[in-house]
């Protein structure tokens, strides 16, 4: 009786009164079964659906230049969180005149004792606001970000003001900070992943001793020479309000403006103030054009003990193969990541779907093709003037021979027959994953500040989405054929007896078919 009357009350919840259950409990409705009735066709008990209309607010981002020359862009987006962050014109391509790791310092140092606040201030704000902050650091930016209540975006403003323009950087922050990066170098040689340091390596291999190549990992030589002064020097010199982008998502643009113009334009910065603190001597901002220049890289290391726990990583070697690309502004930075979707990889323990990348080409013709594969991925680093397209791979040091010949052999038949389904796989996964990762307000937050910090104005997703579903399988080959024409950046990392040649990789990129010289592969693979 009482699994019926359950089942009544539910379906008269469900289906209205006028229900009731016959025998083998089907529900009955005017003397008509339920199960009969067509689930394509309206019904005429239940209500008719009213479906959600398109929001008539403005998505534009506006963008305002404040006297100073600072920059405020924002979104409007519905929530009750808002994103606010300052993205700065800074990073480890301007480095050149000081030591370098000044940006890894400053990541270390972030959100420290101010001129009016201390750590444990800024926390306490940030904890009542329900919100949380970072500061990460790139080849080209310096971020500083916020997520808080939409309510505190003001107080977020004037925090992000105080840890950017007027931080202390005590004696004892920065020998903390030392210690940090210390224990950082030190983690990234302990770790069994190696993709941080052989990104470090292709990119000094492909701009070696210029811009884009200047590490962006504080040397060890560097830790003890960086200072208080250089610090200081340094933010004066680049962390000045033309060099800066404010953005905001989820605030109204006038009280984003507003609270700039009162932290960012009207309150001094610590070094304008106590000019003492920064050195003397005159440093100019490095304007220069990053020069690719390709080569080769090689750091030997024994990879055979790297353990977790009881059971034992493989050993492995380590191998990445760049070519030059382009930049994020030049005609062809779309078709390059739609290239790069369809070359995909991972690695060979990944399980999944086609929406795991499984029908890439990394891994159908490498992954599941050669049972000591580890890992095949492709990668496009783009920035303001130039690119790096690479492949990073890994295998046993046995077989490094063969995976420079497979690696190769794949570059060069990026220039080749473009299958019409895996072009359109490329681009429809490219824009599903454009419009997955903008439903997120930090990457919202990222994207208008780095388009408004590189060209004054934010282009809106569909822009690009169309852009993506224009791309030919010419664009393509016309793409990979000018890649292919720059002169290769390979960087290797573990037991590398087995690894060809920077000529001999040069000449199996200029070969139609990727092959490395018959010699050179007869005593490689034998």
């Amino acid at each position: 009786m009482f699994r019926f009357g359950t089942s009544c009350v539910i379906t008269r919840r469900v289906f209205g009164e006028g229900v009731r259950l016959c025998s083998g409990n089907a529900a009955v409705k005017d003397g008509f079964p339920i199960t009969k009735i067509s689930l394509s066709e309206p019904v005429s008990w239940l209500p008719r659906p009213v479906y959600a209309s398109v929001s008539k607010a403005p998505h534009e981002t506006q963008v305002t230049t404040l006297d100073n020359g600072l920059r405020v862009a924002s979104e409007p987006k519905f929530g009750n969180f808002c994103t606010v962050g300052v993205v700065i014109d800074s990073g480890s391509r301007y480095e050149v005149a000081y030591p370098s790791g000044i940006s890894h310092f400053l990541e270390k140092l972030a959100f420290g004792r101010t001129e009016n606040m201390t750590r444990e201030d800024i926390m306490g704000r940030f904890e009542k606001l329900g919100g949380i902050c970072d500061c990460q650091s790139s080849r080209d930016t310096l971020i500083y970000a916020a997520s808080v209540e939409s309510k505190g975006m003001t107080d977020a403003v004037e925090v992000l003001s105080e840890v950017i323009l007027r931080p202390r950087l005590t004696d004892d922050e920065v020998l903390d900070a030392r210690m940090a990066v210390t224990f950082d170098l030190e983690d990234l040689q302990l770790r069994p992943e190696k993709d941080t340091l052989l990104m470090e390596m292709i990119h000094a291999t492909a701009y070696r001793d210029n811009t884009l190549g200047l590490p962006k990992i504080c040397p060890p030589e560097n830790v003890l020479k960086i200072d208080q002064s250089i610090l200081f020097t340094y933010l004066k010199q680049h962390h000045t309000p033309s060099r800066m982008v404010i953005a905001g998502v989820g605030v109204n643009h006038d009280e984003l403006v507003d609270a700039a113009q009162r932290h960012f334009v009207e309150s001094p910065s610590i070094w304008e103030k106590l000019p003492t603190l920064a050195n003397n001597r005159s440093l100019e901002i490095d304007h220069s054009v990053s020069q690719y220049t390709g080569g080769i890289i090689k750091e030997e290391a024994d990879l055979s003990d790297v353990s977790l726990g009881p059971n034992p990583l493989p050993e492995l070697a380590h191998l990445v193969i760049g070519l030059e690309s382009v930049g994020h502004q030049h005609q062809d930075f779309v078709t390059c990541c739609v290239l790069n979707m369809m070359m995909g990889g991972g690695g060979s323990f990944s399980a999944g779907g086609p929406g795991k990348g499984m029908y890439t080409r990394l891994y159908t013709n490498v992954l599941n093709r050669y049972h000591w594969m580890h890992n095949a991925t492709a990668y496009n680093h783009a920035y303001s003037d130039s690119g790096l397209f690479c492949i990073h791979a890994s295998a046993h040091p046995s077989h490094l021979g063969e995976l420079t010949q497979v690696l190769t052999r794949e570059l060069t038949a990026m220039a080749g027959h473009v299958g019409k389904e895996e072009l359109e796989r490329a681009k429809v996964q490219l824009q599903s994953m454009l419009l997955m990762n903008l439903e997120s307000r930090p990457v919202v937050f990222e994207d208008i500040a780095r388009q408004v910090l590189a060209t004054g104005k934010r282009l809106q997703p569909e822009h690009f989405m169309d852009l993506i579903g224009q791309v030919s399988a010419e664009d393509i080959i016309r793409a990979a054929g000018q890649m292919l024409r720059s002169k290769p950046s390979v960087s290797a990392l573990g037991t590398l007896n087995r690894l060809p040649t920077l000529s001999d990789i040069e000449g199996a990129l200029l070969n139609r078919n990727g092959q490395l010289p018959s010699r050179r592969r007869f005593m490689l693979f034998r």
